[in-house]
């Protein structure tokens, strides 16, 4: 009997001996406290809640999976995927569906966003591009690794999508960063960034040149939500509503007000944090943000240990690409940014999002368990 309890144990060990367990512990309470929050907010509906934890379940299978592909196979394989990441983003603007543009492609079973695809395959290639050469990065490296970021960002603004273009685009400028590149080529694409945020909220030409209805009245329901508040400033009015309501230990589980009247817009997708806010108070959402930051700061640690530019570069982007994702859903909530439809990571509901985070950690684990050689 111990011979065979001993031989599952290896057995077990061998198959999960590229996880890492402080992370996949993170990860696993935010799932947990995700369909907690979820089922809730989806009105005591078990289906919903099934249905995102077999997403969960995918993307599990998918973190498994990757984090056993030693980095060297990744690197080598990172053109191919990057290019056939392309391929859907291409197609889904001839084909796609979407209340706002062409966002998805219905595969019949399941709706499929191929943006999601380039939050793990752009700061691969921006990775595999910019430790091709001793860095820091010389100037045509970075012109390449620049162009890298573009082509997905454009096609994903076509779509249009400004907030997963911005998202996606910053995990190839965190890429940049940490290949060491100059602070002034960041201080003069700040300016430049200003500027046109600047352009687009003040100039009245820009309104009718570059921004659509939709993305006219994001701005200015955020310089000013009670001016429209029964159109435009309902969301984040009732968002804010529904976390000052929370206080600090929150009104409880499946008692928040706010969201059961379908006060809160989206409360199942993207201003789901606001729903946990209202329920579970400030130590709710100081213990998420608490396990956030824990992920996060696993991810650098990781990146710091790793024995090579690639790998480094591409755990450090991931892990730095998730904190903008929390904080400009939080932000978007809490009316300190405009609404963009960006979800709350493994807190909303959707399966792109998650399964494609979930496999961008798998990467960051197979960085951490494969680490090995001497750093460059």
């Amino acid at each position: 009997m111990n011979t065979i309890l001993r031989w599952l144990f290896d057995l077990f060990a061998r198959f999960t001996r590229t996880l890492d367990w402080p992370l996949l512990a993170a990860l696993l309470a935010l799932m947990g406290i995700g369909l907690a929050v979820l089922h809730s907010a989806g009105g005591q509906n078990l289906a919903l809640v099934q249905s995102q934890g077999a997403r969960y379940v995918v993307g599990l299978g998918a973190m498994w999976l990757l984090s056993r592909i030693p980095p060297p196979p990744l690197r080598r394989a990172t053109p191919v995927v990057y290019g056939l990441s392309l391929l859907p983003l291409l197609a889904v603007l001839f084909i796609g569906t979407g209340r706002s543009g062409a966002h998805w492609i219905n595969l019949g079973v399941f709706y499929f966003q191929p943006a999601e695809l380039m939050k793990l395959s752009l700061p691969m290639m921006a990775a595999w591009v910019l430790s091709q050469a001793p860095l820091p990065p010389r100037f045509a490296i970075v012109v390449a690794a620049a162009a890298v970021i573009a082509v997905p960002t454009g096609m994903i603004l076509l779509q249009p999508d400004f907030g997963t273009a911005m998202l996606v685009a910053a995990s190839g400028v965190f890429a940049l960063y940490l290949a060491g590149l100059s602070w002034g080529w960041f201080v003069a694409a700040g300016v430049g960034a200003a500027g046109a945020a600047g352009l687009a909220l003040f100039a009245p030409i820009t309104w009718f040149s570059f921004l659509r209805p939709y993305q006219q009245d994001r701005i200015l329901t955020f310089r000013d939500p009670e001016n429209d508040p029964l159109g435009a400033g309902w969301n984040i009015i009732q968002s804010k509503i529904a976390i000052g309501s929370g206080g600090f230990a929150g009104q409880g589980w499946g008692e928040g007000t706010q969201s059961h009247l379908d006060y809160v817009p989206e409360h199942t997708t993207d201003f789901i944090f606001a729903v946990l806010a209202e329920e579970f108070g400030w130590i709710g959402v100081a213990t998420v943000l608490a396990l956030y930051a824990f992920v996060i700061g696993r991810c650098l640690w990781i990146a710091a240990e790793a024995r090579d530019a690639y790998a480094r570069i591409l755990a450090g982007s991931l892990g730095l690409a998730l904190f903008v994702y929390v904080v400009v859903n939080g932000g978007m909530i809490s009316g300190l940014l405009p609404v963009v439809g960006v979800p709350m990571p493994l807190l909303s509901f959707g399966g792109t999002a998650a399964v494609s985070l979930l496999a961008g950690l798998g990467v960051v684990m197979s960085v951490g368990a494969h680490a090995q050689g001497k750093k460059r």
